[in-house]
């Protein structure tokens, strides 16, 4: 995954721990979003760069435009790379901070080298996408996108491969959890919010204070799909334990590659490329399965100048 967008991404525990911690209520996770210190907890952990900021302008990859709405309305925006002869069809979902912009690297080469089409989600309130983000709307969006994918490249929902980084790794494994997937591949993936904060303070009861859960580790166990994951042993984050303890969770065929000293940051070795082209190779046959969601507007034009 792209260095750039990982390094944003560890910015999600320290501010969102700051914030939470000077204003946490014990019980507060119980009260969801009517929980007193929600809006002090989205404001850390999702950390949008809205429209004009970052680069927009044409990157190494041939990218368009793709528009598409959630099931609630809200309108949403993503960047899609296509490819002649796909060996599959990638939904890429990014951290909780930047946008769209910073997966420039990340699909040139998940496009090239490992030639698939892909499409780059902005969540809801990033990039050029509409609303505010919260948990729920995550997954509105994740899902709106997949939909949108399968509508352009005539396919089934369940021949996407959903890759995930971070916090995108959670949404990944939400939507894998629920509907299934051709492959999921998770980078750097925490098993649930609160546990990957408490870590950085653990003096304050995380699982009470939070209301957003993500809670990968329970929702992994639905999956029964090809799983690839990459963690780095070093990671200063999200602990390497927290990526074993999800791998040993899921329970279908699966792989992990431990980067040596590899923290949030760190670029994938060649031992992941290489995973990654084998783990594509493998998946089950387009077709072998198949997801239904509610139908969603779609559309596509190429990257204005």
């Amino acid at each position: 995954m792209a260095t750039a967008m990982k390094r944003l991404a560890s910015t999600t525990l320290v501010a969102l721990t700051t914030v939470i911690c000077s204003a946490s209520v014990s019980g507060c996770a119980a009260l969801g979003s009517y929980s007193p210190t929600a809006r002090f907890e989205r404001q850390g952990i999702f950390q949008p760069a809205k429209y004009p900021s970052g680069d927009w302008s044409q990157t190494s990859v041939l990218v368009q435009d793709a528009h598409f709405t959630a099931e609630d309305g809200t309108r949403l925006h993503g960047w899609y790379v296509r490819h002649p002869q796909p060996k599959g069809h990638a939904l890429l979902l990014h951290g909780n901070a930047g946008n769209v912009t910073l997966l420039a690297d990340t699909l040139r080469v998940l496009n090239q080298r490992h030639k698939l089409a892909v499409l780059a989600l902005d969540y809801r309130g990033y990039g050029k996408s509409e609303g505010t983000p919260s948990e729920e709307g995550l997954y509105q969006d994740a899902r709106a996108a997949r939909k949108w994918l399968t509508e352009r490249e005539s396919i089934g929902e369940g021949d996407i491969v959903l890759m995930g980084v971070s916090l995108g790794g959670a949404v990944a494994v939400d939507l894998a959890s629920r509907d299934g997937a051709r492959g999921l591949v998770l980078a750097s993936t925490f098993t649930s919010l609160p546990e990957a904060a408490q870590k950085h303070w653990p003096l304050v009861p995380m699982s009470l204070v939070l209301s957003t859960r993500m809670n990968s580790l329970a929702k992994i166990k639905n999956y029964h799909g090809p799983l690839l994951m990459t963690h780095g042993d070093a990671d200063e984050v999200v602990p390497y334990k927290q990526g074993q303890a999800l791998y040993e969770a899921a329970p279908g065929s699966k792989r992990l590659i431990t980067v040596s000293g590899g923290k949030h940051n760190s670029p994938q070795p060649e031992e992941y490329r290489v995973a990654l082209d084998q783990f594509l190779n493998q998946l089950p046959p387009i077709g072998a399965s198949t997801v239904q969601t509610a139908s969603i507007d779609v559309s596509v034009e190429p990257l204005g100048p």
